[in-house]
Formats: C-alpha cells, sequence, structure tokens
C-alpha cells in the first residue's frame, strides 16, 4: 500500500464516526477517501478535488468493514478519469452487495465463530485464555477483511464486481455459516458442562429442567409482545433468557 493508501485504511476504522440518518456512512467515506484524492490533477483544493469529495460524501451504506471497497473503487475510478455519473453509479450499484455480504460473512459466521472458539476455551481453560482468544480470532479476520477491501477497490476501479467473486471470498460465504453453527454446538454443552461441574448429580436434571422452562417462556413472550423482532435480536435475547434463567 502507498502512504495515501495506508492512511485512508487507518480512516476506514472511524468510517462509522459520523453515521447519520441522511446520508448514513457518506461523511465517513469522505473522510476516508481524502488522503487519496489529494493526487488528483489540480492537487488539494482542485476542480476534480472538490468534485470527488463532494461525490465521496454522498449518502452511502453498506457494511462497515466491506465500505474500503467502495472507497478504493471509487478513488481509483477518480483518478482514472470516470465521469462523475459513472463513479455515482457505481456506489449505488455496491450498497446492496457490501451490505449483505458483510452481514454474512461478519455477522452471522465470524462473529458467532470467534465467540464460540472464546466460550469454548473459557470452559476448557480459563476465562481470562477464552477472552483473549475472542479478540483475536475476531479482530485478525475483521483487519484483513478491511485490507483486502481497500486494496481490491483500488485493483478494481469501475470493474470492481468482478474482486466479490475471489475464490477465498466465495469460500468464506459458503462454509461461513456451517462452520460457525458447528463450533457453537461444540461451545455450548462445553459452558453447561463446565457450569455444571460444581452441582450436585441430584441438583442437575432439576437446575436444566428450570433453565429450560425458563427460557422456553421467555421465548413465546418475546415472540408475542414483539413479533418483528429480527433473527439476530432474537437471538440475543434468548441467549441473555438463558443466562438469567442459569442465574436464577
Amino acid at each position: 500500500m502507498t502512504s495515501g493508501m495506508v492512511r485512508t485504511w487507518l480512516r476506514t476504522l472511524l468510517i462509522q464516526a459520523s453515521w447519520n440518518y441522511d446520508r448514513m456512512i457518506g461523511i465517513g467515506m469522505g473522510y476516508a477517501s481524502e488522503p487519496m484524492m489529494r493526487t488528483l490533477p489540480g492537487g488539494v483544493g482542485g476542480e476534480r478535488y472538490r468534485a470527488a469529495m463532494a461525490r465521496a460524501c454522498a449518502y452511502f451504506n453498506a457494511h462497515p468493514y466491506l465500505a474500503g471497497l467502495a472507497v478504493g473503487a471509487a478513488a481509483r475510478a477518480e483518478h482514472d478519469g470516470a465521469s462523475g455519473e459513472q463513479i455515482q453509479r457505481l456506489r449505488q450499484a455496491l450498497t446492496g452487495p457490501l451490505g449483505s455480504i458483510g452481514d454474512q460473512l461478519v455477522w452471522a459466521a465470524l462473529l458467532p465463530f470467534s465467540s464460540a472458539v472464546g466460550l469454548a476455551l473459557t470452559a476448557w481453560t480459563s476465562p481470562l485464555v477464552g477472552v483473549i482468544a475472542f479478540l483475536v480470532v475476531y479482530n485478525t479476520v475483521h483487519l484483513l477483511l478491511r485490507i483486502w477491501a481497500l486494496s481490491a477497490g483500488w485493483r478494481g476501479g469501475l470493474q470492481v464486481a468482478s474482486q466479490l467473486k475471489t475464490p477465498l471470498l466465495q469460500l468464506g460465504m459458503r462454509v461461513g455459516r456451517p462452520v460457525a453453527a458447528f463450533a457453537v454446538g461444540v461451545a455450548i454443552p462445553a459452558v453447561v458442562a463446565w457450569r455444571l461441574q460444581d452441582f450436585d448429580a441430584v441438583e442437575v436434571p432439576r437446575i436444566l429442567l428450570g433453565a429450560a422452562l425458563v427460557t422456553l417462556t421467555g421465548m413465546i413472550v418475546l415472540r408475542r409482545i414483539w413479533p418483528s423482532l429480527g433473527s439476530l435480536r432474537f437471538g440475543v435475547a434468548v441467549l441473555v433468557l438463558a443466562f438469567l434463567a442459569g442465574w436464577l
């Protein structure tokens, strides 16, 4: 990466800092893009720089970890002399795919997988090891994904759609969720066994039955009073109920 790309990548870490309902992450996109726009003909303050920055700050909404792909692609298109209309269409076309791919890779795969690794290692070793494992696994993949996104966008420019067909990205989308589900399936019984080891064998069935009844009741009540609750929030709510039940 050039120094301008390094500065841009660092700024993508703050891309949600100026989130608002009007432009979503648009202002953050402009802030992140600015170092790569300084080398446009005419320099900082020139006509092309001002026009490019105005476009970069326009409405945009996508997964923040993959937004760098749109930053890099738009910046490359600006340097290649693409028209303003082409660049605006490019940004609009990337909004949906980057949001969908990011949700599948991160929220539906990486986050539950790294959480399961952390929980399992907590049960098998210690809470400190589990926390460190979660942070290392999650942030290693997360930061590498951000690096790939910006560099792929710069390579692709107006043809950046081809970068979304990268074999490794497609593999992650195909196997990420099943692997995460398997990891969660391993972690849950490991944590349950870890938490029940201090109880008498006679008490364990009663504890499990009580926790199951509290969780099931809570799930039914949640669906009744909040039928539009999304699957992700519903899953988090169930986990909170299970924790509460175990504590009780």
